[in-house]
């Protein structure tokens, strides 16, 4: 099991990068907190949040899946991700630009986007 980020440190490495830092460690450190916030907030395992090379989760109440590729995939870069768990950028508008690639009938995250409490 992964290790859990607490969330005063995932807290600060959003703001970090919010102001411009995107060294590795603060870029992890901030997808996995804000991938860790979208399951604890969307709890389920219909859906596979992938953000390589940082991290996935699995979200979205609904059927679960447990073996080979899932059948609703989420991926992203960590530039993209952070910024449609921000707000800076809209769901429609990634897909639209092909940042995000979401495959399945449960794969929209436009109504858990962006994440509060950040």
């Amino acid at each position: 099991m992964a290790r859990r980020i607490d969330d005063a440190t995932g807290r600060a490495a959003v703001l970090s990068w919010r102001a411009g830092d995107r060294t590795r460690p603060v870029t992890a450190t901030a997808v996995r907190w804000t991938l860790q916030r979208l399951a604890l907030l969307s709890p389920g395992g219909s859906v596979e949040v992938r953000v390589p090379p940082f991290g996935v989760a699995q979200c979205i109440a609904g059927p679960r899946h447990t073996r080979g590729t899932p059948p609703n995939v989420v991926e992203t870069d960590a530039a993209t991700w952070l910024a449609l768990v921000d707000g800076t950028l809209d769901w429609a508008d990634a897909l639209a630009g092909g940042t995000v690639s979401a495959s399945g009938n449960r794969a929209d995250l436009a109504a858990v986007l962006p994440l509060r409490g950040l």
